[in-house]
């Protein structure tokens, strides 16, 4: 079983989010998935099938895994996944590509940039805004006080694919927050799964998991939720592509493009892209149990 090593949100290997990258996952079962991303310790991979019931060259399956199982949409896997596609089967500099997650489709626009160098944009769709929680409390989560917190702009939860407390910052707060207690039971009683953390003045943002114990080096599907919150508030213009930056705290210094189309609460379209390095090829000699 072959795969590709790709470094994703970057122009340059061994920065930006690591991904392992599986274009003939066929024979594989979900739990051999797992096992197999448990294995390799990247933050996520991605298993590509051929999805022969569209009749469409570029129309791939995709199941994202992370180290505790499957998601049901993911940002930097899926704009790592477009681009080996178009490393493999690409015919022209630029290509769309359909990857059909368990639960809808989606669309990745890639660009060849060079060898080993591509750019992809990933179409997340509309965002769901599902509620403004109350700030008091929020900001210990993360070993901060409320004044911390960024008064221009409230807390809220939203989903471009998976739900995610937006806690808006000040600055000089990123530097300090950290994980304080396990996140899954106070996200869920405000109705979210994840929280990312923005300073919106610096465009910058921070995401662990819920347990604290890793911080996630550019996270695709935060940033669309953190640009729907920045277009609702007039932050960023309408379609308005911008920088939203992540990793520096981890050693890995990450560059997103994000945008939103729409107003107020009707954001109709999030995008979330950056720039792919192809880093290395990898085959497995023997598969774990099904």
């Amino acid at each position: 079983m072959r795969y590709h090593h790709v470094d994703v949100f970057t122009d340059r290997p061994y920065s930006g989010n690591s991904l392992a990258v599986f274009p003939d996952a066929d024979p594989l079962t979900g739990a051999q998935m797992r096992s197999i991303t448990r294995e390799l310790r990247h933050f996520e991979s991605v298993f590509l099938l051929r999805d022969g019931s569209s009749g469409q060259p570029r129309t791939w399956r995709a199941r994202v895994f992370d180290l505790d199982g499957e998601l049901d949409f993911a940002g930097h896997p899926l704009i790592g996944a477009a681009a080996v596609l178009h490393a493999l089967h690409g015919t022209a500099d630029r290509e769309l590509w359909t990857l059909r997650l368990p639960g809808r489709p989606v669309e990745v626009a890639t660009e060849r940039r060079g060898p080993g160098r591509y750019t992809s944009l990933l179409d997340q769709g509309p965002a769901a805004f599902l509620g403004r929680p109350d700030p008091g409390g929020l900001a210990a989560l993360f070993g901060l006080g409320p004044a911390d917190l960024d008064p221009g702009l409230p807390p809220e939860v939203i989903s471009t694919g998976l739900r995610y407390l937006v806690l808006p910052v000040r600055g000089g707060a990123l530097a300090r927050a950290r994980v304080t207690e396990p996140l899954d039971a106070p996200l869920a009683r405000l109705g979210a799964e994840f929280a990312y953390l923005l300073d919106a003045t610096a465009m910058e943002g921070r995401h662990w998991t819920n347990d604290g114990l890793l911080e996630d080096v550019a996270t695709g599907s935060g940033a669309g939720c953190a640009a729907a919150c920045l277009r609702s508030h007039g932050r960023i213009g309408a379609g308005e592509r911008t920088l939203l930056r992540q990793g520096r705290f981890t050693g890995r210094p990450s560059t997103m493009t994000v945008s939103a189309d729409g107003h107020g609460h009707a954001i109709r379209s999030v995008c979330v892209g950056g720039g792919v390095a192809l880093v290395g090829e990898g085959r497995l000699r023997e598969l774990p149990p099904s």
